[in-house]
């Protein structure tokens, strides 16, 4: 992360390189976890006022290169989440003060207490998210839309959703290397603590992060 770090004063409109990802990326699945209650604050967040996946132009033809890898195997790309407005983080610093709201401890973060979701780097104060090049998504079968088995579920807060942790199984293992290795193919970078995580390696928006709703 650079020192020159900028937040966008828009407020109404995304940079005309942003575009909606399965307008690039055929047969894609948008599932925004965060567009809905299916999530760990377990209600829709603060600027997801539309369920679409919103990328910068070259993240989301990288994603296509992925989506095209991953259907020879007979597989399809799942997006839990792409463009994230900077509205969202403040939310989620809200919910993580809220000391009696733990509806989604037991899914979400069994093994840590609210606050130390931040402290320990599972929420980030700034997320990479806001620059548009980056998305969290997993792979499905293209038969059925069912999600291959990735050892933890989506945004589970736990050393078991690290990509080289050792507490899933050896096929879990291997589906997560399967997606990691096509994302790095394509030029994506992984986040250590979360399978599911990939940042456009030269991302065009490195230093700003855009607090535009999604709509």
């Amino acid at each position: 992360m650079t020192e020159n770090l900028t937040l966008s004063p828009s407020v109404d409109r995304l940079p005309d390189l942003f575009v909606c990802v399965p307008e690039v990326v055929a047969d894609v699945i948008v599932d925004l976890r965060y567009a809905g209650a299916a999530n760990f604050v377990g209600a829709p967040v603060d600027g997801y006022d539309a369920a679409k996946a919103l990328l910068t132009r070259p993240a989301a033809e990288a994603v296509a290169r992925v989506a095209a890898d991953v259907a020879r195997d007979g597989l399809v790309l799942k997006l839990y989440d792409c463009y994230r407005p900077a509205r969202a983080v403040a939310h989620f610093a809200r919910w993580a003060a809220d000391g009696a709201d733990l509806a989604t401890k037991a899914d979400y973060y069994p093994d840590h207490d609210k606050p130390d979701l931040f402290t320990l780097g599972y929420i980030a104060g700034r997320s990479s998210h806001s620059r548009g090049s980056t998305l969290d998504l997993t792979l499905a079968h293209r038969s059925d839309g069912t999600e291959l088995d990735m050892g933890t579920p989506f945004d589970l807060f736990s050393a078991r959703s690290w990509p080289e942790s050792n507490a899933v199984s050896e096929a879990q293992k291997a589906n997560r290397l399967r997606l990691a290795a096509a994302m790095s193919e394509a030029g994506f970078e992984p986040f250590f603590m979360e399978w599911w995580h990939f940042t456009l390696k030269g991302e065009p928006f490195s230093d700003t992060y855009f607090d535009v709703p999604i709509r």
